[in-house]
């Protein structure tokens, strides 16, 4: 495992000898748009393994891109030889369809100290709830970013991540912006919870076990890919292509939507997230 090539993997060329929140961001900026958040070596057949050795090879070598657990831990890896002080913490995401977080841990992020003060990096949540940049550890302070504006908030001990929602026009269905999501609850989505304990990448072996064999969760139930672009969003899920820009008019989100057949699934791997997959996709 070779940080140049980890570099070379994600563009990035800048000086990184500084243990500094500006080296931190560039590169956290280049992981997420060129390292998709995807799942589909599930529905490729084949098995995920929690160990640096394949991920790296998987991610940097073979080019693809992973879920929170192996994107997540690729870059604490990275993070830890590049000198920052960094541990990795256990999060419970929300689930809107039950309107609670899950009971077990089943994200991984990361806590880095630089000069004392603490930041909240993760590089592999995907989607439209992805942060572009680390995010400092502060309760109730709205934190503006080009997805969205997200916060923190701290209940004894236990912190919360939630992201103000913006409205969605999607030129396909009607000429009037609207909230996605469940109408409702407000602007305000909730991501998940997570406390300041330190964890083990052992802690999730089983979670990593779990999910890949449980039929019940999104992963096994839909294919995912979804990549970070300078602008937006691109994400497939099963053969639905979405095509998002940021802020398009004022605090609205210009949304695409495209079904695609069995072989526009391939091609837009390849052309749309640079994936070229071994084994066949059922989406």
């Amino acid at each position: 495992m070779n940080i140049q090539e980890y570099f070379r993997r994600i563009s990035y060329d800048k000086p990184h000898k500084d243990a500094d929140l500006e080296t931190l961001t560039a590169i956290f900026q280049h992981h997420i748009q060129a390292i998709p958040f995807e799942n589909l070596s599930m529905h490729c057949g084949e098995t995920i393994e929690l160990d640096l050795q394949p991920i790296y090879n998987k991610i940097v070598r073979k080019k693809r891109g992973g879920w929170c657990l192996e994107g997540n831990y690729l870059l604490f890896w990275v993070l830890q030889e590049l000198g920052y002080d960094i541990c990795i913490l256990g999060a419970n995401s929300y689930e809107p369809a039950e309107s609670s977080y899950t009971a077990e841990m089943n994200h991984i992020l990361m806590k880095v100290v630089i000069q004392g003060n603490s930041y909240i990096v993760d590089a592999s949540f995907g989607g439209a709830y992805q942060m572009w940049q680390p995010l400092m550890l502060i309760s109730g302070k709205d934190q503006p970013q080009v997805p969205g504006t997200f916060r923190f908030r701290e209940d004894n001990g236990m912190w919360y991540f939630e992201k103000v929602k913006r409205k969605h026009f999607i030129p396909e269905q009607s000429d009037t912006p609207h909230f996605t999501d469940t109408p409702g609850l407000g602007n305000i989505r909730k991501i998940y919870r997570f406390t300041l304990e330190p964890r083990h990448i052992n802690d999730f072996q089983e979670l990593n076990t779990f999910l890949q064999v449980s039929p019940d969760n999104i992963l096994q139930k839909k294919s995912i890919c979804s990549l970070q672009t300078t602008e937006g969003l691109l994400a497939l899920v099963g053969w639905t292509l979405t095509e998002m820009k940021y802020n398009f008019t004022e605090d609205t989100d210009l949304v695409h939507i495209t079904t695609l057949t069995d072989e526009e699934v391939e091609k837009t791997l390849k052309d749309k997230f640079n994936i070229v997959l071994e084994n066949k996709l059922v989406p």
